[in-house]
């Protein structure tokens, strides 16, 4: 007989804006056993995540406020309006949490050992010596051995991947009874995707865990999930044994979810689309880029890390270049090369000018040809500035001559152009979901009409239905204006859906490259082969 951990009932979460009262949460109810996996799913601004911060009452209270007559029991406690001190208890220790922006939810000023460690040494008093033997066994379950040798590293050395893996850790240390994960795959590649799920399933097998996982891939849910509840607006529209509800969803919502995904670039349509890019937009060759490892006693570099190492490419206009390959392979700060925010060796030819030598004076002009999503939103959008300014910086920068209402009428046509209301634009980004903060920096890419787009992720915190309208959207924009994207993911899926041309990267180093189409269809080298492979089993679970 299956054991109750948590029940929530009639659950209402209430916000006061400006606006007046936002009902973000409407009479939500669901239970979780112990050793279940509970999915929450929806679009982003469901509710998903302001229901799963309600059970540790980590909502910004009192602007938040729980409805009338709801209620949170686990383990038999109820959580709204119990105390500080019972909370504190229960936070880090019987109820574990992984946020969806590490890079946010990690403190910037301390390193991963510290942050691994503190869990521990608040919850169960550990010993220094001990603490750090736990620490170096959880980065082994979470597959991190390579940072074993760097415990002093900050989150900001870290991969995006990397980075997600810390947290994960983190939310092990103290074997909670109950897990919840809020998009804990989104910033990784598809084998650790794979890694990290089986992980979570094995310690819920040893541990008794509950599980309560909020994401958009559907993939992820249909392999991980007992029990699924779809949201829709604050509410659940639906909810059913996983098995019951991907063979026979009732809701018309629910059917939309599970039919939603991008269509693949290389069938006629995407073909034709690719015929079109003329004229070579940039050249990359030699790009390296090495970071000091270890320095010697007079401060002279001693071994280098080679984090981008004699990559050479062309795009051509119009073209899109996916690039792919695992967490800390090189992929992002390839990009940043590209882009002359890192300065490499080597050469980077866009327009005819090799950036790589440019002074700053000279290379200022071009930065308005190219822009750059970054992969986590909330960490490149400024806390303090509303949406308006953040999409309007670029034009105060790179056209200066357009008065406030001509701004303001650019800010309105990006926010159109990635779906979005533009009576937003005065909000900021903390009153956003993750999903509409990463559509705000597409649109402030997009604003400044470049020729060049470094797409970094730009779809991982994307629900799926909103991920193909972002696809669609990109694909348009690129035929329409003729943009060359450079687009890096490890959502193989997206790449297909997006890239005419692939480079695969492992180690800082080009494993394979060419057409998009040849090697999506028939990969030469084994890593390749294992990237695909662990992207299609995944997605056929």
């Amino acid at each position: 007989m299956k054991e109750n951990l948590l029940q929530i009932r009639n659950l209402g979460v209430e916000f006061q804006t400006e606006d007046g009262v936002f009902r973000a949460v409407d009479d939500v109810s669901f239970s979780i056993d112990k050793g279940q996996t509970l999915a929450l799913v929806g679009e982003s601004g469901s509710g998903k995540s302001v229901t799963a911060l309600s059970v540790l009452q980590l909502l910004p209270y009192p602007r938040a406020r729980h409805t009338p007559g709801s209620s949170i029991v686990f383990n038999g406690q109820e959580i709204i309006g119990t105390t500080e001190p019972v909370l504190r208890a229960l936070r880090g220790r019987r109820i574990g949490i992984i946020f969806q922006e590490p890079l946010t939810a990690l403190n910037p000023l301390h390193t991963i050992e510290k942050q691994i460690a503190e869990p521990l040494l608040i919850h169960q008093k550990m010993p220094a010596a001990k603490a750090r033997a736990r620490v170096l066994e959880l980065l082994h379950l979470v597959e991190l051995d390579t940072l074993k040798d760097r415990l002093d590293a900050y989150p900001h050395q870290l991969s995006g991947g990397q980075r997600q893996r810390v947290m994960i850790a983190m939310a092990l240390a103290n074997n909670p009874d109950l897990l919840i994960a809020d998009e804990p795959t989104t910033a990784l590649d598809v084998t650790v995707q794979a890694q990290i799920l089986e992980l979570l399933k094995k310690l819920q097998t040893e541990l008794g865990m509950a599980l309560l996982l909020i994401t958009h891939d559907l993939s992820i849910v249909r392999k991980m999930a007992d029990h699924v509840c779809v949201m829709k607006s604050g509410k659940i529209v639906e909810q059913n044994t996983t098995a019951a509800l991907f063979a026979q969803p009732q809701h018309v919502y629910t059917k939309t979810l599970l039919n939603a995904s991008p269509s693949p670039l290389h069938s006629g349509e995407g073909d034709a689309r690719s015929a079109s890019g003329e004229g070579t937009l940039i050249e990359a060759q030699n790009v390296s880029i090495h970071f000091p490892k270890t320095k010697t006693f007079f401060g002279g570099i001693k071994t280098v890390v080679k984090a981008v190492d004699d990559v050479s490419f062309t795009l051509n206009k119009g073209r899109t270049l996916g690039v792919v390959g695992e967490s800390g392979s090189g992929k992002s700060t390839l990009g940043l090369a590209i882009l002359r925010l890192l300065k490499p060796q080597g050469r980077v030819v866009f327009q005819g000018n090799d950036i790589v030598g440019l002074p700053q004076k000279t290379l200022r002009p071009l930065r308005a040809r190219m822009q750059i999503v970054f992969q986590d939103p909330y960490g490149s959008l400024s806390p303090r500035m509303p949406v308006r300014d953040i999409i309007a910086e670029g034009l105060r920068v790179h056209q200066p001559h357009l008065n406030a209402t001509h701004r303001d009428t650019a800010v309105i046509e990006a926010l159109q152009s990635v779906r979005m209301d533009p009576a937003t634009r005065y909000r900021f980004p903390h009153e956003f979901s993750g999903g509409q903060r990463q559509r705000i920096a597409i649109a402030r890419a997009l604003v400044l009409k470049p020729d060049l787009i470094v797409l970094d992720e730009p779809t991982s915190a994307l629900d799926v239905s909103v991920q193909a309208q972002i696809v669609d959207l990109l694909r348009d924009l690129q035929q329409q204006r003729g943009l060359s994207y450079i687009f890096i993911s490890h959502d193989l899926r997206v790449v297909q859906a997006l890239a005419h041309d692939l480079i695969v990267m492992k180690d800082g180093r080009v494993v394979e490259s060419g057409p998009a189409a040849s090697i999506f269809t028939n990969p030469q080298q084994l890593y390749t082969k294992a990237l695909l492979d662990a992207a299609l089993n995944l997605k056929a679970a």
